[in-house]
C-alpha cells in the first residue's frame, strides 16, 4: 500500500491541476460568448450582401440571354481536375477531439477525391502540422521582386505564371499551397477578403475549378457540425451547399450541456428573428431601383466579396465552436481530476487506518508480551 505522505502530495497535485482546468474552463466560456456575439454582429451585413446580389440578379444580365452562358468568371462551371481545399482548425490544444475529427474530415474528403488533384491551403498550426507530415509543399516560384512565392499552376495549362515560362511541376496529388498560423485569435475580415481575393484569382486564371472549405459550423453550443461547404462556382446566391457534413455523437451533445450549464453559456441559438427579417426586406421589393452604377458593373464589384464574406464567416464560427470544445474539455477534466481527489482521499484514509491499526497491534503485542 503507498505511503500516506506521498498520497497527500499527489491530492495536492490534482488539486493544482483541477484550479487550472477551471479557470480555463471560465476563459473558454467568456472567449465563447464573445465569439458568438461576433459571429452575431456580422450576420446583417452577410445578410443584406446576398439579398443585394439577388436584386442585382433580377436586373443585370448574369448569363448571356441567347447562349445561357455565365458572364462572371465565379459562375462559370467545369470539370474539376484540381480543386483547392480550405481546411480550418486550431492553434492550440486542449480542445477534446476538436482538432482530431476535422481532421478525419479532411482525409475521407481527399480519400473521396481521387481523381483530382488537390491544393490545401491550411488556416490554424494544428492543421498545418498534421498536413506537413503527410503531403509536400507545393513548389515555389520566383516573383517579379525576386521574392519566393508558391503558385501552383494546373499541368499542361496555358496559363503559367510569368513570361511564358512553363508552369512547375506538382510536388503531389496533394500539396500544400498555403499556411496561415495566428490569425484565428482575432479574426480580421481584411484576412478573409485578401484570402478570398487570392483564391478568385486562381479560379478566374483556370488554375483551380472548385474551392471547398472544411470547418466546424456552429450554431450554439449543442447546434453544431463538421462541414465541408463548396463555395466555387456559385450554383445559388444565398444557398449553403454542403458537400460533406458529420453530426457529433449523442454522449458528446451531452457533456457540452453539461459544461454549458455549469459556465452560464446558453444552449440555444441566439434569436435573430427580428434581424432576419429586417435584412430580407432590404433590396428585395419589387420596384425599379436606381443604381448610382449599372447593375452589370455592381454585380461584377460585390459578388468577389461574398465570396470573402462566406470565409469570414467559416471562420468566426470555427473560433466559436473551438471554444466551445475547449470549454467542454476542461469541464471533463475538472469533474475527472474531482473524482481522483476523492477517490485518492478514500486509498489515504484506508492507508492511515491500516498505519493505525496495526501500530495499535504493535503496542499490544508488546505490552502482552510483557507481561
Amino acid at each position: 500500500m503507498p505511503n500516506v505522505l506521498d498520497i497527500r502530495r499527489r491530492i495536492r497535485s490534482v488539486i493544482n491541476t483541477r484550479q487550472i482546468t477551471k479557470a480555463m474552463k471560465t476563459v473558454s466560456a467568456a472567449k465563447l460568448r464573445r465569439a458568438q456575439e461576433a459571429a452575431l454582429a456580422a450576420r446583417p451585413y452577410s445578410q443584406m450582401l446576398t439579398n443585394v446580389l439577388k436584386s442585382l440578379v433580377s436586373r443585370a444580365d448574369a448569363y448571356d440571354p441567347i447562349t445561357g452562358e455565365p458572364r462572371h468568371p465565379l459562375l462559370v462551371e467545369r470539370p474539376e481536375k484540381n480543386i483547392l481545399l480550405l481546411v480550418v482548425t486550431g492553434d492550440k490544444g486542449l480542445a477534446g477531439a476538436f482538432n482530431t475529427n476535422i481532421l478525419k474530415v479532411v482525409t475521407r474528403f481527399i480519400e473521396s477525391k481521387r481523381d483530382q488533384n488537390i491544393d490545401v491551403e491550411c488556416i490554424g498550426r494544428k492543421g498545418r502540422d498534421f498536413m506537413r507530415r503527410r503531403y509536400p509543399t507545393a513548389p515555389a516560384r520566383k516573383t517579379d521582386d525576386g521574392a519566393a512565392a508558391v503558385s501552383p499552376v494546373r499541368q499542361g495549362s496555358d496559363d503559367a505564371p510569368g513570361m511564358g515560362a512553363p508552369p512547375p511541376a506538382r510536388a503531389g496529388r496533394v500539396q500544400i499551397v498555403g499556411e496561415h498560423v495566428g490569425v484565428l485569435g482575432k479574426v480580421e475580415h481584411s484576412f478573409a477578403s485578401n484570402l478570398a481575393q487570392s483564391i478568385i484569382e486562381r479560379y478566374t486564371s483556370g488554375d483551380i475549378d472548385g474551392v471547398y472549405i472544411l470547418f466546424n459550423e456552429f450554431k450554439s453550443v449543442i447546434a453544431q457540425r463538421l462541414i465541408v461547404e463548396h463555395i466555387l462556382p456559385i450554383k445559388e446566391i444565398g444557398a449553403v451547399d454542403v458537400r460533406m457534413a458529420e453530426e457529433a455523437e449523442e454522449e458528446e451533445k451531452k457533456r457540452r450541456v453539461e459544461a454549458a450549464k455549469g459556465a452560464g453559456v446558453g444552449l440555444r441559438p441566439a434569436d435573430t428573428h427580428a434581424i432576419d427579417e429586417a435584412a430580407e426586406k432590404f433590396a428585395t421589393a419589387q420596384v425599379d431601383y436606381i443604381y448610382e452604377q449599372k447593375p452589370d458593373r455592381l454585380f461584377r464589384e460585390i459578388l468577389p466579396k461574398y465570396i470573402g464574406i462566406q470565409i469570414f464567416h467559416a471562420l468566426l464560427e470555427s473560433v466559436a465552436a473551438e471554444h466551445a470544445a475547449r470549454m467542454t474539455a476542461m469541464d471533463s477534466a475538472t469533474n475527472n481530476a474531482s473524482d481522483m481527489i476523492d477517490s485518492l482521499t478514500l486509498i489515504m484514509n484506508r492507508a492511515r487506518q491500516a498505519k493505525i491499526t496495526k501500530e495499535i497491534i504493535e503496542i499490544v503485542s508488546g505490552a502482552a508480551a510483557q507481561g
